[in-house]
């Protein structure tokens, strides 16, 4: 279903975005709150890692079962459903009294929003045709990118406003208004499956392999500063042994039925290279608000809603060069992206600088500027990246190809959080607790993150270029020369 043959499409494209936000939301606005709740609860740092970890981890394990199972049985009935399960996790959460009541509420919250997410990309490609998916793909991207970035502020905003012992169950409970409508509105204006019939089979040893392998990889990311010692490393070779079972396995099935995931689609040049730029670029993007969220509250001693207005230069640049990747995206293509990261990268190094130059109670001032050009260049790199990523992405196979693209991100950030977390609190413990030392020596560890989305970014652009069809009159001199044919 695409294009013309939708003419509600822009209202259910609506709710599924806003529900989309909300889910993001609540990976990075938990930040500001963990010292309320670890106070108001008595939780454990073990405890408040996996209040925090643990939505990621469950997030990350349903992504592709449940794009997969999207594509298979209709999109709407799971996107609804995974939006329940989500509103009720949330007021679980906000209504807990206990460490282990809040972690559960978290895990399962974190799990519907792995439902949820691979429905949104899904449904754009459902209801778009690929030369329109350049503007909702852009309100996807500003979507993932200001709801990341401004999680932070928001937080601050409620914890201002309820208290600091119990404004942090707020953060749950602004989700239970917003959730009930969009689920009204979700089976009122989504388009129910064209053929209700049609049955796929669902490959339930590639899911569980995969749930296995992602598990694996992402237990001792979320968890490297609670497990001491290497051991805890070897979940991650049995990771790599496990998801190398789950290619075979798939390189099997695909023969007799539909897989989990089309391993052929990797071999779309533009799908396997912004795949990894995601991993990439989403390793560094969100280990910002950790780090920086930590130096503003812990080091200089910032309010949660100070803490929050230092980040919003970032949410203001990412939310207004979304809008325009996304319209210009058509245009300019992966060239558009490389820019972006250019920006990012220069936004991150005069961030360093700034923080060089001013160390005290007035850097949240002093990275304004530079906060702000990076949050530029991310918003012309997430929109952009999904729409050129998926561009190529049959239909029929949306909600998993996303799925899979949504994984990337979520190992990314796992990947990046353990990596510049680490770097930080090495350097925080070696020189004395000086906050803005350990944040600028984790900045640079983003930074290489980056540079490395860069690079996949710029791979793409080179072999687009070298692919690209001589001028038909060069083609017509060259024609009768030796070895000119099927260069």
């Amino acid at each position: 279903m695409s294009g013309e043959s939708s003419p509600g499409r822009w209202r259910a494209i609506s709710v599924v975005l806003v529900a989309g936000f909300m889910t993001l939301l609540d990976v990075s606005i938990v930040n500001v709150a963990l010292p309320s709740i670890k106070s108001n609860l008595g939780l454990s740092s073990g405890a408040l890692q996996w209040v925090l970890s643990g939505y990621a981890l469950t997030f990350g394990l349903l992504l592709v079962p449940a794009g997969r199972f999207g594509d298979a049985r209709g999109r709407r009935n799971v996107f609804i459903a995974g939006l329940a399960a989500f509103t009720l996790a949330s007021a679980a959460a906000g209504l807990a009294t206990t460490a282990l009541w809040l972690v559960v509420a978290r895990l399962v919250q974190g799990a519907a929003a792995g439902v949820v997410n691979p429905q949104v990309s899904g449904l754009i490609q459902q209801l778009f045709a690929p030369a329109e998916r350049g503007r909702p793909f852009g309100l996807l991207g500003a979507t993932i990118g200001v709801s990341t970035a401004v999680g932070p502020l928001l937080g601050g905003l409620l914890i201002q406003l309820f208290g600091a012992s119990d404004g942090w169950r707020w953060i749950f409970y602004i989700n239970l208004p917003i959730g009930i409508v969009a689920i009204v509105l979700a089976a009122k204006w989504i388009p129910a499956r064209d053929e209700p019939g049609q049955r796929e089979t669902l490959d339930p040893v590639g899911v569980v392999l995969l749930g296995l392998g992602v598990v694996l990889l992402l237990l001792p990311l979320v968890q490297e500063r609670e497990w001491h010692g290497p051991v805890k490393w070897l979940l991650a070779v049995a990771a790599v042994a496990v998801l190398a079972g789950f290619v075979a396995w798939e390189r099997h099935f695909a023969r007799h039925g539909t897989s989990v995931i089309d391993l052929d689609l990797f071999r779309v040049r533009s799908y396997a290279l912004g795949t990894l730029l995601g991993l990439c670029y989403f390793g560094g993007f969100t280990s910002i608000f950790f780090t920086y969220t930590l130096l503003l509250q812990s080091g200089l001693h910032y309010t949660a809603l100070e803490a929050g207005l230092a980040i919003t230069p970032f949410a203001l640049g990412s939310a207004v060069a979304s809008a325009v990747g996304g319209r210009t995206v058509n245009r300019f293509g992966r060239p558009l992206v490389v820019a972006g990261l250019v920006l990012v990268v220069a936004g991150l190094v005069g961030t360093v600088y700034a923080l060089h130059l001013v160390p005290g109670h007035g850097a949240g001032f002093a990275t304004a500027m530079p906060l702000l050009v990076a949050g530029v260049g991310s918003g012309l790199v997430i929109s952009p990246n999904q729409t050129l990523t998926l561009a190529e992405v049959p239909v029929r196979r949306a909600g998993s190809a996303g799925a899979v693209l949504q994984t990337g991100q979520r190992i990314g950030t796992a990947v990046g959080i353990a990596a510049v977390g680490a770097m930080f609190f090495n350097q925080l413990a070696s020189h004395d607790n000086n906050w803005a030392r350990a944040f600028q020596a984790s900045l640079l560890v983003t930074i290489a993150l980056v540079v490395a989305a860069l690079i996949a970014a710029t791979i793409d652009v080179v072999a687009a270029h070298r692919q690209r069809p001589a001028p038909a009159e060069d083609r017509g001199a060259h024609a009768d020369m030796p070895g000119e044919q099927g260069r």
